[in-house]
């Protein structure tokens, strides 16, 4: 890898997610040799990709150069790699360009999308994780309006205009307000020879409400902006199958053009940990954020499962539990450096916050419960200060502004193209 041995202690953090970002630059000018390693050479803001996906802002608005990120970071060193295994006893971790000693070992890469176990839904479902996931979903979707105009068939033209999101969550909340204002505002202008009240967006969730890690007010309040923009919410219902014509429930069968899975996640952890501290595909950490009976391999973030009296079964796999871990780790880093007690990890829960669309949103904030326009102004100016770069920032802003103003999604490209066999939907 072309990482030069010096005298400093070497910190090797895999993931370039909230977590590992956030250890790397709380650790600038601690004596230590920093470095990152990750399968892309920049970092996602993922809270946003549904934006990507439908068409609201381009992938560049919510991806941050790495390089970039640490470019005045002395000793440190970034590397496009994919980690193949990790060997906590001798240290050192193989990639596909080839291995790597460490002192400290920290392992912040994230999560990926979780199936249950249903059969064959990973071949056909489409996951949002990644930005080429969001790209791929975003081009998918448009062409299912072009296909949906070559057909003389209605049944047909119904299926491929019948989008279905699994996982009433955050990310699928936010995803079907956004699919619901593309139908109501902006593909009407693009498909006039399309009746876009064939079109049907599906919200399906196994529990019983929407966005059940808020509080029932919120949760209340989203479901019924969704319902009044169009949206079916269909609770206590989960999927069985879907084999790209027709989704079977508990409940029902229908068509659907396209099944977008937004259900789950599960820890991404690297080969090599024994399956004793994996729980749930997630690394078992004691407080301190160590991978337990490994005193020298952390995690952070949706990887980490760490079990307190107030979090029995682990921390939530958002955003701000894995930066305040990664700032966390970096002062015990420090401590442990000097010769100091390291502090036991403890989640501050500022609230949680989510999107329906244009001035509809919901906050929890500690006690206090509010939604709405004001909701809205709250959600857009967090994720706001949240981007990476002053360029993102900026354009990030000017693309709201405009497509506040205008209703109007300017990045509507179809950039991966599939080709399609014709194939004659299965009898219902």
């Amino acid at each position: 890898m072309n990482i030069p041995d010096t005298e400093a202690k070497r910190i090797v953090v895999i993931g370039g997610g909230f977590g590992g970002i956030r250890l790397i630059s709380k650790l600038k000018n601690a004596g230590f040799q920093l470095v990152l390693l990750d399968k892309n050479n920049y970092h996602t803001f993922q809270p946003l990709l549904y934006q990507v996906a439908t068409a609201g802002l381009e992938p560049g608005s919510i991806a941050y150069p790495l390089r970039k990120m640490f470019l005045n970071h002395p000793n440190f060193y970034f590397r496009v790699a994919e980690v193949e295994q990790v060997m906590p006893e001798q240290k050192t971790i193989e990639t596909n360009i080839g291995s790597l000693s460490y002192d400290y070992l920290v392992i912040a890469t994230g999560s990926t999308t979780n199936y249950f176990g249903i059969d064959g839904m990973e071949k056909v479902a489409m996951p949002m994780k990644s930005v080429n996931e969001a790209l791929d979903l975003r081009s998918v979707m448009l062409q299912m309006f072009e296909r949906a105009l070559l057909t003389n068939d209605e049944m047909e033209r119904r299926r491929l205009m019948n989008f279905v999101i699994v996982g009433a969550g955050p990310t699928g909340v936010e995803l079907a307000g956004a699919l619901s204002e593309l139908k109501s505002h902006v593909l009407p202008k693009d498909y006039p020879d399309l009746d876009m009240k064939l079109m049907e967006v599906r919200l399906i969730e196994a529990g019983s409400r929407v966005l059940a890690g808020m509080s029932e007010s919120s949760s209340r309040k989203a479901r019924r902006y969704l319902e009044k923009m169009g949206v079916k919410v269909m609770l206590n219902t989960f999927v069985k199958q879907y084999d790209g014509h027709i989704v079977t429930t508990n409940h029902e069968e229908f068509y659907a053009g396209k099944l977008i899975w937004a259900a789950g996640v599960r820890g991404n952890v690297p080969e090599g940990f024994p399956v004793e501290v994996i729980r749930g595909g997630r690394l078992r950490t004691d407080e301190y954020s160590r991978v337990k009976g490994f005193d020298s391999v952390f995690a952070l973030g949706d990887v980490a499962f760490m079990e307190t009296d107030a979090h029995p079964n682990g921390h939530p796999q958002v955003a701000p539990v894995a930066i305040q871990q990664g700032s966390h780790l970096a002062e015990n880093l420090k401590c442990q450096a000097k010769g100091q007690a390291l502090l036991p990890f403890v989640y501050k829960d500022k609230g949680s916050m989510a999107t329906v669309g244009k001035n509809k949103a919901v906050v929890d904030f500690y006690k206090f419960q509010f939604g709405g326009f004001l909701g809205w102004w709250v959600w857009m100016f967090v994720h706001l200060m949240s981007l990476v770069g002053f360029r993102n920032k900026v354009v990030t802003l000017m693309n709201w502004v405009w497509n506040y103003i205008n209703y109007e999604h300017g990045v509507r490209l179809i950039t991966r193209p599939i080709k399609y066999r014709k194939t004659v939907p299965a009898e219902k």
